[in-house]
């Protein structure tokens, strides 16, 4: 039997069903959702938000952590940090303060979130924040208040040594970090990353200024390496020659106790691939007691800086087919109902890719085809996945209505295209729904926001 279904290339290209993806009745379901009846219910295209795989996607980072931290002796702890950018919507950051979680923030408008999730009792004083990005006078002012208001373990990270001016100024005292500067990979256009300081001139720094103000304790060492958490060499060698910078640090500085790792923890962008999590956590643990033993230096406590692993798993964006285009012999378009450029920007803007799936008609055959979105922009185009540099969808006939979703969205995109504000072609930002899951295991759906009007777009823009 000629296996040319959706369902069979599908079956025949992937380990399937994995990852909260299954298939009932020829129809996908994600988290068991039933997708379908969710279109039905409110429409297309629309953004959905799944907030119970936020809490178990910190759940199981700390689990794994805490594993590696006992099965190597580790005498340190481990705190997750949510890198606040990712996203900053209120019903993102109430899942995911339900799991005694920190925070990381990069702008001084951060720090009206936290005070105001403090008002509300979501985020107690004794949490750390772990300020990070280039810091403004009003950044700094910021930062000093909510100190003087109670949050004695907010860590400010220096991110140039020009900045301790700035605390100087506004500060009777603080905790500090230094973010050192990564060495970046070989293909890159510049060899050291714009952001933290230079390996070589953080000793001379801390010995020179910082240790000479007793109003200031260097508390912390961070870093991010700008692949992010992969197990490649360049990831292990880059590590392990930022643990030394650490252990050179702290032989100077005896209030050091803590290392950020930063983020960069992979997600799921294909159903293609298999990341081992676990091996990945414990070689991390691994690498830093094995060098701080080597070194004779007290191991440090691990923050790590978890944005688009929190969060990203979370979120969807379903569309309808609206039409479909024959330009030549080869190439045909599915026209969908919105935007990419709207509604996910990543896609167009750095190439990035999602699981990409249809939800309906998995029983038809399947056919080659590009995506394309409503606006007259050249750009605003999808036509290869993660695995494969072509897109598959069902075939359907005439009259017949076919959907399909890109999965794990739910990390920048909408800071990104500008959430409820003006949209590329004026074309509408979807409606955003809500699932949650009770204790019985019921699904509960809310209206987080309806479709984006023309009256909003026209008042913003003065008519």
């Amino acid at each position: 039997m000629l296996k040319n279904r959706y369902i069979d290339l599908i079956e025949q290209t992937f380990y399937f069903p994995r990852h909260g993806f299954n298939v009932e009745e020829n129809e996908l379901t994600f988290h068991d959702i039933p997708l379908m009846n969710l279109i039905e219910k409110y429409g297309t295209p629309l953004k959905l938000t799944y907030l119970p795989k936020i809490s178990s996607q910190i759940q199981r980072a700390k689990r794994l952590f805490n594993q590696a931290i006992e099965k190597h002796d580790y005498k340190g702890q481990y705190r997750y940090c949510y890198c606040t950018k990712s996203s900053h919507f209120s019903f993102v950051m109430n899942e995911a303060l339900k799991n005694d979680i920190h925070l990381e923030t990069s702008s001084d408008f951060d720090i009206h979130i936290i005070r105001e999730l403090a008002k509300k009792g979501q985020f107690n004083t004794d949490r750390y924040v772990v300020c990070n990005g280039y810091k403004t006078a009003n950044y700094v002012k910021n930062m000093t208040q909510l100190v003087e208001e109670g949050f004695k373990n907010l860590i400010a990270v220096l991110d140039n040594p020009d900045e301790l001016k700035l605390y100087q100024e506004h500060s009777k005292t603080m905790n500090l970090g230094i973010r050192v500067a990564t060495e970046e990979e070989p293909n890159y256009s510049f060899y050291t990353s714009r952001l933290g300081m230079s390996s070589k001139k953080v000793l001379e720094f801390y010995q020179n200024e910082l240790a000479k103000d007793p109003r200031f304790k260097l508390k912390m060492m961070h870093f991010f390496i700008n692949t992010g958490i992969k197990d490649t060499t360049y990831y292990w060698s880059e590590l392990v020659r930022l643990i030394h910078v650490y252990c050179d640090l702290k032989e100077v500085c005896p209030e050091l106790n803590t290392l950020d790792i930063g983020g960069g923890m992979p997600i799921y962008t294909s159903l293609g691939v298999e990341l081992d999590y676990a091996y990945m956590i414990d070689q991390i643990v691994y690498y830093i007691k094995t060098i701080c033993d080597d070194r004779g230096v007290e191991v440090p406590d691990i923050f790590t800086e978890f944005g688009s692993y929190t969060v990203a798993e979370s979120g969807a964006v379903i569309y309808s087919i609206l039409g479909k285009k024959q330009q030549n012999d080869a190439e045909q378009w599915y026209m969908i109902d919105s935007s990419f450029i709207t509604t996910l920007p990543d896609t167009w803007g750095i190439g990035q890719k999602f699981i990409l799936l249809a939800i309906n008609h998995w029983d038809k055959t399947f056919q080659r085809t590009n995506l394309g979105g409503i606006t007259c922009d050249g750009q605003d185009f999808y036509n290869s996945d993660t695995h494969t540099n072509q897109v598959f969808m069902p075939k359907v006939k005439e009259g017949e209505k076919l959907y399909m979703g890109f999965f794990h969205t739910g990390a920048y995109q909408e800071s990104i295209g500008g959430y409820g504000g003006i949209q590329h072609c004026l074309i509408p930002a979807p409606k955003h729904v809500l699932i949650n899951r009770d204790e019985k295991g019921e699904l509960h759906y809310a209206l987080f926001a309806e479709e984006q009007s023309h009256q909003q777009m026209m008042n913003i823009l003065g008519y």
